[in-house]
């Protein structure tokens, strides 16, 4: 493809364009965002009404690439649990037990997976008397003051047709990396998280954990389009927030049909037991945004328990898309011609020449071509800017999906350009340049410090220090205070007692 030039200039001018005409149009099921940590939801994230009710069961994003620093590989990484709040706890966010979180490879075209790795996590707790999460600084995943804890198996799967070939356990027991509590609970989490990553026998690593949600964009469209004046744009909506990830990293020759098919497509779902003890598929994810703003209310259920096999019963909600529709009747902007075969083309199919496989069955897919080598430079609109590497062919972690996909959606490769956008081009933390090349996850101690504490303050395990700043040293009239204060308390609590007491004497008279 030709490459586009992009000014930042150009599309902050029309940033918010598309995304008044998401909150005009009244695309609340698709999950728009709202503005702080707890009452939010955006896309790929809560993007049907049943799964939006178990956050553990709901897969956020999928990403495929060409591992940047070992090319002979691939690396998938899947999300779930949208929006966690890093100080959630003492309940903190772990993996469901009764799941089976599965990733789903395509390796002819035929919208059926040949192979598929499923994990399965189990919770551990050390002691059941306490509320806590951890009872002290965690220095290590095996490390006794680390009260929850999971660990995982990866079993692959191979399939012919939907029937069990063969399954062979490929991990086994491997330790998840834990919520990141905070910095007097885990003073140093990139060990913990280091610890996480596990080497597999014939050249795979896994790492299960928290991490920083990698998807980056601005979706603040319902305060009655930006607050009313199309002012509030180009925030990241999903600052601050983390999810919990599945990363892989297999030899590519393990996951591709043959040397001269090259090409994957690729999904994630999640399954669990309903009431009659039967696996049940409750999400499914593979291209971003499809089932937020493509498939409409009645369609989203359906399609989150369906397969790609059957996504010819969708394929209207593409060639008749709403949101060109919804663009042209506030903005005026007119919609492409319908139906929408360059959207069939890109979404179903991929681009011809490039991550379409030979006889291909349209359907919902995250497809790459793994023999293209990673960009030196990657350009964050991927092919639109002419990086055959990037979105839509795979996903890279640094892929601004929601220009690109907007983009595509109003007609960019029928003829009509546009420089749309939402003004927020790359992550708020930066990714790691190996593997899981997450970033890690905001911890939950990330607030502002108490007057006079220093940003590395120490561990403070004592009750005397717990009661002033660290670092500053408590004189006695400190001391004397703090006695004074805990004596009040404490006179405070005997008078209470001795008050309830006399009150339910009373309630024993009989008049």
């Amino acid at each position: 493809m030709t490459p586009i030039s992009r000014s930042g200039a150009g599309r902050r001018s029309v940033a918010t364009l598309v995304c008044g005409a998401l909150a005009a149009g009244g695309l609340a099921a698709a999950g728009a965002t709202a503005l702080e940590p707890g009452a939010a939801s955006a896309s790929s994230h809560r993007e049907a009404p049943l799964i939006s009710g178990t956050p553990q069961y709901d897969n956020t994003d999928v990403y495929a690439f060409v591992s940047p620093d070992k090319p002979d590989t691939t690396t998938i990484i899947a999300n779930w649990i949208p929006f966690e709040e890093p100080a959630g706890g003492p309940n903190f966010f772990t993996f469901a037990d009764d799941a089976q979180y599965d990733i789903h490879i395509d390796n002819n075209g035929d919208a059926q997976g040949e192979l598929l790795f499923r994990y399965t996590f189990r919770t551990h707790r050390r002691s059941g008397d306490t509320f806590l999460y951890n009872t002290g600084p965690v220095t290590s995943l095996d490390d006794p003051d680390l009260n929850i804890t999971q660990t995982y198996d990866i079993d692959l799967l191979r399939l012919k047709d939907q029937h069990l070939v063969s399954r062979t356990k490929v991990a086994d027991d491997v330790p998840v990396a834990p919520s990141n509590v905070g910095k007097a609970s885990m003073p140093d989490y990139d060990a913990l998280r280091g610890q996480a990553v596990h080497e597999l026998a014939g050249g795979s690593t896994t790492f299960a954990g928290q991490a920083d949600d990698p998807f980056f964009l601005d979706l603040r469209v319902f305060d009655l389009l930006y607050g009313g004046n199309l002012s509030e744009v180009g925030n990241d909506t999903l600052k601050g927030y983390n999810v919990n990830s599945v990363a892989l990293q297999v030899p590519t020759d393990m996951i591709t049909e043959s040397a001269d098919q090259p090409v994957v497509g690729i999904w994630s779902t999640t399954q669990r037991k309903n009431a009659h003890g039967h696996w049940t598929q409750v999400s499914r994810l593979g291209n971003p945004l499809v089932n937020e703003v493509v498939n409409p209310l009645k369609d989203k259920d359906r399609f989150n328990a369906d397969s790609p096999w059957n996504d010819g019963q969708f394929l209207k909600n593409v060639t008749e898309p709403e949101l060109p529709e919804l663009v042209e009747s506030i903005y005026k902007i007119k919609a492409p011609a319908e139906p929408r075969d360059d959207l069939v083309d890109v979404f179903l199919k991929g681009v011809k020449g490039l991550n379409q496989p030979p006889h291909v069955r349209p359907a919902e897919e995250l497809r790459l071509n793994t023999s293209v080598k990673p960009a030196a430079d990657p350009k964050r609109l991927g092919v639109l800017d002419g990086d055959n590497a990037g979105f839509p062919n795979g996903r890279r972690l640094t892929d601004d999906v929601l220009d690109a996909a907007l983009q595509v959606v109003e007609g960019e490769l029928v003829g009509s350009k546009n420089d749309l956008g939402d003004a927020v081009d790359e992550n708020d933390k930066e990714f790691g340049t190996s593997f899981p090349y997450l970033a890690a996850p905001t911890e939950g101690s990330r607030g502002p410090l108490a007057k006079g504490t220093g940003g590395d303050t120490d561990v403070r395990n004592q009750l005397g220090d717990a009661l002033k700043p660290a670092g500053s040293s408590a004189g006695s009239g400190d001391t004397a205070l703090i006695a004074a204060s805990a004596g009040a308390g404490a006179a405070g609590i005997l008078l209470i007692g001795a008050g309830l007491m006399w009150w339910r004497r009373m309630r024993r008279r009989t008049y």
